[in-house]
């Protein structure tokens, strides 16, 4: 089995490692900064703060004399603090430091400092991804009520599409149009017409055009490793028909493709008035619900929506402050959801991604564009913070789990039981790693 076989072909592999290094340089950056930041505001000196690992390719030493450094391998990165006799501020290297000196150590420092200190990194993390998150909705804006059609998407010549830029939408097939936040609902009581009437306000006069179904099937987003990727399906593309049969709504095509159970189907797709022919396999995916729990559905990989841009309005900062934040906790809740039902036997271990699934989807957002690529790294950051707050001793919430003990008895885990539960603690993430390295290569392809 060629190692190959496993990474994307668009952009070639130096692309997708190239973008799989820009992302978890940045997610690092962050988590390890907010551990620096932390502890020197407690009074916690910081002597080395590594970027990567290995052999030192940069390093300069500023006025607070920490030592900021490049490394050759840029999968990590660490923050030493004065008095620590490794990378990992596991055990004490203090001997010959007087009383004020031993304030300035990770082990001397007083227990909410050190405790800030640690828990600093994954709220950084989750810091960042909300900031882009909120960033993002705030640049780019939200669909606005009511809607109105900013742009409209070349469609095959086969489509009838009568609206304009500027068209305010209020009926479609004889149905006031609802505000959008109920827009999906009402999409769902339209039949599957090829063509529909829309009543429109156009410069102050109310019509009546046509146009096609609202969610037709347009190639608007491309799920990593999925089908769709595999046979080079792009974005714009139109899919005219799926095994012989003609499909103009994207709940039809979805429908098609849940009910193939996983046989492989014939696309015909229009490309910039180029009809192509493609064969795809769908593929098994346990998808998070809004209500909780998963549901598992065969999948191409793409994404719909409507064949117009709809006009779009700033929100306003709170709004956006709630977004970024309700974007955070979902991820949080869906991942855990996702890795008790992983547990129990509910949905397939290949939800989880080792580092060649990581770096192909890293490559996938990329691929579409700067605000697919940020967004992913908004997304990998909460999944790193999170993963770094379990209760595993290496991972900062197991040191937050010692120094809990330590809060409740007054002093901390001996020199001998912190060894263990350290060996313990790295046999479990290297099992981890393994794991999910061998889905990446042979368990899940």
């Amino acid at each position: 089995m060629e190692f190959s076989q496993f990474l994307p072909q668009f952009g070639g592999v130096a692309f997708t490692i190239v973008a799989f290094i820009v992302a978890l340089s940045i997610i690092v950056a962050i988590h390890e900064y907010g551990h620096y930041i932390v502890g020197r505001w407690s009074g916690i000196h910081a002597e080395v703060f590594s970027l990567g690992f290995g052999p030192v390719l940069f390093s300069r030493k500023d006025k607070h004399g920490t030592v900021w450094q490049v490394a050759a391998l840029p999968f990590g990165g660490y923050v030493k603090f004065l008095g620590d006799a490794n990378a990992a501020s596991v055990g004490s290297d203090d001997a010959g430091l007087n009383a004020a000196q031993r304030r300035r150590t990770m082990l001397g420092a007083p227990l909410w400092a050190r405790s800030a200190t640690v828990a600093a990194g994954p709220l950084f993390n989750f810091a960042l991804s909300f900031l882009i998150f909120a960033a993002v909705v705030m640049i780019e804006g939200r669909a606005a009520d009511p809607l109105t059609v900013k742009a409209v998407d070349p469609l095959p010549a086969s489509y009838v599409q009568e609206l304009q830029p500027g068209d305010e939408v209020l009926a479609i097939a004889g149905r006031e149009t609802p505000l959008l936040e109920e827009f999906d609902t009402f999409i769902d009581t339209l039949p599957y017409d090829p063509v529909m009437d829309y009543r429109i306000l156009r410069d102050g006069q109310e019509m009546t055009v046509r146009g096609p179904y609202p969610y037709p099937p347009i190639v608007q987003g491309l799920s990593p490793q999925s089908a769709a990727l595999d046979v080079d399906l792009r974005i714009g593309d139109v899919i005219l028909t799926i095994d012989g049969e003609e499909v103009r709504a994207f709940e039809r095509l979805r429908e098609i493709v849940g009910e193939s159970d996983g046989s492989p189907l014939a696309l015909e797709v229009w490309r910039n008035g180029e009809v192509l022919d493609f064969t795809l396999v769908p593929r098994r995916a346990d998808l998070p619900r809004a209500e909780g729990g998963f549901e598992t559905r065969y999948l191409i990989g793409i994404n719909g929506g409507l064949f117009f841009e709809p006009a779009t309005a700033t929100p306003g900062l709170w709004e956006a402050i709630t977004y970024g934040a309700g974007q955070v906790w979902f991820i949080i809740t869906s991942s855990l959801s996702g890795l008790w039902y992983m547990i129990t036997g509910a949905i397939s271990t290949c939800n989880l991604a080792g580092p060649v699934g990581i770096a192909e989807t890293s490559g996938a957002m990329a691929s579409q564009g700067a605000q697919s690529f940020i967004w992913f790294v908004a997304l990998l950051s909460t999944a790193v913070g999170l993963l770094n707050l379990f209760p595993i001793p290496v991972l900062d919430g197991g040191h937050l789990v010692f120094h809990a003990y330590e809060a409740v008895t007054g002093k901390p885990p001996s020199d001998g039981v912190l060894r263990v539960l350290m060996a313990v603690g790295i046999s479990l993430i290297l099992t981890l790693m393994i794991f999910a390295l061998a889905n990446d290569l042979f368990l899940c392809p």
